[in-house]
């Protein structure tokens, strides 16, 4: 690992500042990086024809990417780099520490280099498996498209060091929330045209057209009820994942050679954020990608009529007589549903309330599941909170300063956060792929969270700029 940090060295880099940035500062440097994501967002690879196959649609929405145009990959090469990283070093697979200043060098460099390296890994993969094609036979179009896409997804990773040295929050994060806020902002309030291609929302609407904002459709009276029930569903879900994003356990915590002086330890409902909903979806988008390559090439796999695999060619809604589909976001169900009212009958199918239990069912255990494992090994389990708190010199009220205590008391909270926020994400999210909200179940959950930890440091480093004493005390730790 000590030539993957060598190498590292060689990569470009985005030099840290000499000084301490104002608020104006960071604030102007993040804006140009968002303005530079959403003008990358409208160029498209020269020489290539975009298939838009609706099983990535999922996958556009957790990379912040855009299939056809130079945020192709988005930030999956970063999130990728980095999650291989931490499971290995979770793991203790890697040894390192990543509290003392050499490991944090070792890990950023490591994940730096494998950032660019998972780059031109997907940039094949996704020209290779068809998602984004080039227009000509050939080697040459082959490696011209293949270069464009890996660029665009270095320009993302330069983009992220940028925000995280010279802006506010994180690239990633940030490239999510302004990917997701952009899919919301044309679904709710743009002018122009839904029948254009996602990349160029921009044409206006034709006489008769209906325009892509259903603010509009209502104003214009062309308003259709599954598009007012997105967003009645989008606000719902939004202020739900608000809420539920400030619900907390709170550990009294006092410190152990100053009487009458404590906090409180917070241990959000949602412990794990939207980390383990990330992953189903991810892991369904796999599924789908998978099963619609087999298809391609003729591979199928049949019990009495029914395809395990095969018969799906990336359509929104797969035949009901495929496994993919009981996997799938239930398409049609709430239309089905408002018919069932309006003509007092039942015009929702069996197949399609099996598949509603079962889609919502695996995004809550699959969901639970992946918070456990990622709350084990991402240093938020019982035993290193515990670490944490005992090594500011803290400890619980009426008990003896010791780690094993800590750990005993927070096993009884951590856990079972970990199950219950897991699965009331995945609850949330899959409620959401199928009402037709805006930005999907995953957007909202990761904007919700993103918009409330980037207010949470702005309102920081206003306050520091406010008030000098604060400022002072920030930085000493006090």
């Amino acid at each position: 690992m000590s030539l993957l940090v060598t190498l590292s060295e060689y990569l470009p880099a985005v030099k840290r500042p000499s000084r301490d940035l104002s608020f104006r500062e960071k604030l102007t440097w993040t804006g140009i990086v968002i303005l530079l994501y959403y003008v990358m967002s409208e160029i498209l690879i020269y020489g290539a024809s975009s298939e838009q196959l609706a099983q990535f649609q999922q996958l556009q929405t957790i990379l912040g990417s855009s299939i056809g145009t130079l945020i192709t990959l988005g930030i999956g090469p970063i999130v990728s780099a980095s999650i291989i990283l931490q499971l290995l070093v979770g793991a203790d697979i890697l040894p390192w520490d990543t509290n003392t200043s050499e490991g944090k060098q070792k890990f950023q460099g490591t994940q730096k280099l494998l950032s660019y390296l998972f780059a031109i890994f997907e940039a094949f993969a996704f020209v290779g498996m068809g998602a984004i094609s080039p227009e000509q036979a050939g080697l040459i179009p082959f490696f011209v498209v293949v270069f464009q896409v890996a660029l665009g997804g270095s320009l993302i990773i330069l983009m992220d060091e940028i925000i995280s040295k010279w802006g506010f929050g994180s690239g990633v994060s940030l490239i999510i929330l302004a990917g997701v806020s952009k899919t919301i902002l044309i679904a709710t309030l743009s002018p122009f045209t839904s029948s254009v291609p996602a990349n160029l929302w921009f044409s206006p609407a034709a006489a008769g057209q209906a325009p892509a904002g259903v603010i509009l459709q209502i104003v214009t009276a062309n308003l259709q009820l599954t598009n007012l029930i997105g967003l009645v569903a989008t606000v719902t879900i939004f202020l739900i994942a608000v809420y539920a994003q400030s619900m907390r356990v709170e550990i009294p915590l006092t410190f152990g050679n100053v009487r009458g002086f404590g906090q409180k330890w917070p241990l959000k409902f949602i412990y794990t954020n939207v980390i383990p909903v990330i992953f189903v979806g991810a892991l369904l988008s796999n599924f789908q990608l998978f099963t619609s390559l087999l298809t391609k090439r003729g591979i199928e796999l049949t019990i009495g009529g029914f395809h395990i695999v095969g018969k799906y060619t990336g359509a929104a809604s797969p035949s009901a007589d495929t496994l993919i589909y009981y996997f799938s976001a239930p398409n049609g169900l709430i239309t089905n549903v408002i018919n069932s009212i309006t003509t007092f009958s039942l015009q929702v199918p069996p197949t399609q309330v099996i598949q509603m239990l079962l889609y919502t069912s695996f995004y809550m255990v699959g969901s639970a599941i992946f918070s456990v494992f990622w709350m084990q090994t991402s240093g938020q389990d019982p035993k290193s909170v515990a670490e944490q708190i005992a090594n500011i010199g803290m400890k619980v009220p009426g008990h003896r300063k010791d780690t094993r205590v800590i750990e005993k008391i927070l096993k009884r909270y951590i856990p079972p956060l970990s199950v219950l926020g897991g699965a009331f994400v995945g609850f949330l999210a899959a409620v959401a792929n199928f009402t037709n909200a805006f930005g999907g179940g995953m957007g909202i959950l990761l904007s919700v969270m993103i918009a409330y930890q980037l207010y949470e440091e702005l309102a920081k480093k206003h306050m520091e700029e406010m008030h000098p004493a604060f400022r002072k005390f920030m930085q000493e730790g006090v």
